[in-house]
């Protein structure tokens, strides 16, 4: 059985590209999503120091954004894994994407709300790390899964081997192979609330 979903009303956003992390100019796509550095046991004063500065890290990323927790659950209803996302419903945070986040941490991600089910391409643009690209239709059920590398040096993320196509009403951007980590497959369901 699957969760309805409450839709906020949303800003035009048809028509544009999304780029790792951000949508390109002309089509509607996106890609996002950094593993973050795992904290240490604090065994040394500078471990101590960057254990800190990556709880910092998580507990500021995205600050601006509004967020929703993203459950994935199995058709079974069981759950496979969840994220807070931030929310990136308008053009503006949709081209924008994750391409100026430096790391994302595990349990963190990014939910691209669209108006309705359309054809999205989502491209690697700026981005330093990689992630999984998550499509789903109106419904939440997943419709495809993209593991999105990094682009290499030299490479700015936009090349044809960096652009995910799929189709959707949202798109979900976590940290790279966090899909299958988790278990996450098509036919599996995105649950969250939007406000309205």
């Amino acid at each position: 059985m699957k969760t309805e979903l409450r839709r906020r009303s949303l800003l035009a956003v048809s028509g544009a590209v999304a780029v790792a992390g951000c949508l390109d100019a002309g089509d509607s796509s996106e890609a996002n999503g950094e593993t973050q550095a795992e904290p240490t046991d604090g065994t040394t004063d500078d471990d101590e120091t960057n254990g800190s500065e990556a709880n910092a890290t998580a507990e500021t990323v995205h600050e601006d954004y509004e967020t929703t927790e993203v459950r994935i659950v199995s058709a079974d209803g069981d759950e496979l894994g969840a994220v807070t996302a931030a929310i990136a419903d308008t053009q503006d945070l949709q081209s924008l994407g994750l391409s100026d986040t430096e790391e994302l941490p595990s349990d963190r991600g990014m939910l691209f709300v669209f108006e309705s089910v359309e054809e999205h391409s989502f491209v690697m643009r700026e981005m330093d790390f990689g992630i999984d690209i998550v499509f789903a239709d109106a419904d939440g059920t997943i419709t495809d899964i993209h593991h999105a590398p990094a682009p290499e040096p030299g490479e700015d993320g936009e090349e044809e081997h960096h652009q995910y196509p799929g189709r959707g009403q949202y798109v979900l951007e976590v940290n790279y192979e966090w899909t299958a980590d988790h278990d996450v497959s098509e036919g599996d369901v995105l649950e969250f609330d939007l406000e309205e």
